[in-house]
């Protein structure tokens, strides 16, 4: 790429569209007014200004329901799919704790999930842990396989958030469906992203988030059956009784209106953002492909979201190749906690080793990624890869062909 190109390029260049998204101008436009003069509060019943803020809430549960194919009285606002995990969750489990005490999830879902699950099980709850197969998804055979007479919930991720599989989520919630178990799929990466029915797809509950989809940050939804089953919540949070009762607080109606509006355009355009990430991710990795050498797709190279690209690099260690691109936003395999460098638990649940967790990237692709930025981000990755590879022995012992089977060592 000429250095014209790069000059008038906006850098650094986002690639980590599985993380957040940009408000889409359209949803901002809409959004606006509800900061400065249709302020009301949508409980304030006694004048034009809450009759204002009410109707658009109405409207955006209309427009979240329809994405999802669901009745605008089954959404709740929350602040985000975590707050919506905690309540779907939590609220199961006190409300149907006397049936049974057990519940089935997967070990690549996202900490959200496990840390709730985590907590469950100091209240008295049994957890069972899936584990995934090499590609991340879980099958609705191990469901089935996990699930006893005292289970009340299964909740199972619809896309996961680092390798972008998509779990058979029809199929599982069939049956959970056929055990007359709840059915709950975290759809944070996959509502707006892919075409999402909780009819069609046996699902009971599903939570999401406005900024995974060009919407604002702080805002979510959770859907909650109403009917064939009719799905009950013990609330998380007292006061006021908002939410038929479901979820307490003050509306956050600017963000409600954006979340709405996201979920219009998405579907809107739905097709068109499909076919579009999964160019500029088929662009960039068949770049990639054709420059280097023992490089490998982590997840489901044919059933994953369609901007979602988590690629290991052999022999280069992930933090070191994020800061040999310093223009790109990207994601790491690894996770900083406390002192060390621990690689990513969802690689670690598909069997990936350490060494090749280490060296794991996310590249996420969306509605504003640019063919020219996937060549300059295709550019980038390559010669950082081969410049780090130059300075690794491992690499030139591959390359002179010695199997690297027969050594002993230790670290990375």
């Amino acid at each position: 790429m000429g250095g014209d190109e790069q000059r008038t390029m906006n850098l650094p260049i986002y690639f980590d569209y599985q993380a957040t998204t940009p408000v889409d101008q359209r949803v901002l436009d809409v959004m606006l007014p509800y900061f400065t003069s249709a302020y009301g509060n949508a409980a304030s019943r006694s004048h034009a200004f809450g009759w204002k803020a009410e109707e658009a809430v109405d409207t955006s549960r209309e427009q979240i329901a329809s994405i999802l194919n669901a009745s605008s009285k089954e959404v709740v606002f929350t602040s985000g799919s975590t707050e919506a995990i905690n309540l779907a969750m939590k609220g199961v489990g006190e409300m149907y704790g006397s049936k049974g005490k057990h519940i089935i999830t997967c070990l690549a879902e996202h900490k959200a999930v496990l840390d709730t699950a985590k907590h469950m099980e100091k209240q008295g709850f049994e957890v069972t842990y899936l584990e995934p197969d090499a590609n991340g998804a879980v099958t609705a055979q191990q469901v089935a396989g996990a699930i006893r007479e005292d289970t009340i919930l299964v909740t199972i991720m619809w896309a996961n958030n680092e390798v972008g599989t998509i779990n058979p989520i029809r199929e599982i919630g069939a049956v959970c469906r056929e055990h007359g178990v709840l059915f709950f799929t975290d759809g944070t990466q996959a509502v707006g992203k892919i075409p999402v029915d909780v009819e069609a797809d046996n699902i009971d509950l599903l939570c999401f988030s406005g900024h995974k989809v060009y919407g604002p940050k702080g805002v979510g939804a959770l859907y909650v059956r109403r009917r064939k089953p009719r799905v009950r919540l013990v609330a998380q949070m007292d006061g006021g009784g908002h939410e038929r009762g479901m979820r307490s607080g003050t509306l956050n109606v600017p963000g409600i209106v954006g979340l709405g509006a996201a979920c219009a355009v998405a579907q809107q355009d739905l097709e068109k953002d499909m076919a579009h990430s999964i160019a500029m991710r088929e662009r960039f990795e068949k770049r990639i492909f054709e420059a280097l050498d023992h490089v490998a797709i982590n997840g489901d190279e044919h059933s994953r979201l369609p901007g979602c690209s988590n690629l290991s690099f052999a022999y280069v260690e992930g933090e070191s190749l994020i800061m040999g691109f310093k223009d790109l936003a990207v994601s790491s395999g690894s996770a900083c906690t406390s002192a060390s460098l621990e690689p990513s638990h969802v690689l670690q649940s598909m069997g990936v080793g350490d060494e090749l967790a280490h060296s794991s990237i996310r590249f996420g692709f969306g509605r504003l990624t640019t063919p020219e930025e996937i060549d300059f981000a295709a550019d980038q990755v390559i010669t950082a890869v081969k410049k780090l590879r130059e300075l690794s022995p491992l690499y030139e012992m591959v390359q002179e062909g010695i199997d690297l089977s027969t050594i002993a060592w230790t670290g990375h």
